[in-house]
């Protein structure tokens, strides 16, 4: 929607029936305090989530597992009953874990990204991200969209662990000051980069020559000089036009 002829439709207002989310940043270190909020809010009769982003141990990454934390909390909080669902589990077991969910009878479910979506359950009040400083900005985004979608006071509590690199922080920054999901996508640009419009690249600074994403407000105008440039020296657009493609022709073909 940046360079072509379509239209941006904002949506800044809540749904109906929904309740703004309170997004918190913990350290690690803080952990019994997390567990123990989670444990007033079941007992108060919310329901919470609780996402990892691995399954398993891995060799390679010193992270929380799903099934390590589901382990931990298990025995941290015997009062509640606590579930498991992630994206090995056979499609009837994860139905079933998450319709024990939407009828209360699992207080706390401990998941993967699989309820990154199509999770609706507003008796859900708290949901806490482990190792957030891991998770993309839209998966924070999808996440933290898994409470607040009752008439209950809900929060998002961002469990990261020290220390925290630049990248790290500055999206951990961006999810805790916005709640538009169109301003996280924007600022998310901003950071990642949008990669190769022609080419396969996904993120990373462009190669552009003589214009910026920043300069939006020219996007119309240059597009209509464009447009003349086609219509009346059509041989010295092509011309441009593959001096600036760079050989890369043949992913227009493509």
């Amino acid at each position: 929607s940046y360079y072509a002829d379509m239209d941006v439709s904002v949506l800044d207002e809540l749904p109906p029936g929904r309740t703004p989310v309170v997004t918190k940043l913990v350290s690690e270190a803080r952990r019994p305090e997390v567990v123990a909020r989670v444990r007033d809010a079941c007992l108060a009769g919310r329901q919470a989530y609780w996402v990892c982003p691995l399954i398993e141990e891995s060799e390679a990454l010193q992270l929380k597992t799903a099934q390590e934390t589901y382990e931990h909390l298990t025995t941290e909080l015997p009062e509640l009953k606590v579930g498991l669902v992630h994206g090995r589990l056979k499609a009837d077991e994860k139905a079933a874990v998450m319709d024990a969910f939407i009828r209360n009878e699992i207080q706390l479910l401990v998941a993967t990204t699989v309820i990154e979506v199509g999770v609706d359950v507003p008796n859900a009040s708290l949901i806490v991200i482990e190792h957030a400083e891991r998770f993309g900005l839209a998966q924070l985004h999808q996440l933290r969209g898994r409470v607040g979608r009752g008439a209950h006071d809900s929060a998002c509590i961002l469990l990261y662990a020290q220390p925290l690199g630049e990248n790290a922080r500055s999206r951990l920054k961006v999810i805790y000051e916005n709640t538009d999901g169109f301003e996280i996508a924007r600022l998310d640009l901003e950071l990642r980069g949008p990669g190769e419009f022609i080419g396969s690249r996904q993120s990373g600074m462009p190669l552009l020559r003589f214009a910026d994403l920043d300069d939006t407000a020219l996007v119309e105008r240059v597009r209509n000089v464009a447009d003349e440039l086609l219509r009346d020296w059509p041989e010295n657009a092509d011309a441009h036009l593959r001096r600036w493609l760079g050989g890369r022709e043949e992913l227009l073909k493509a």
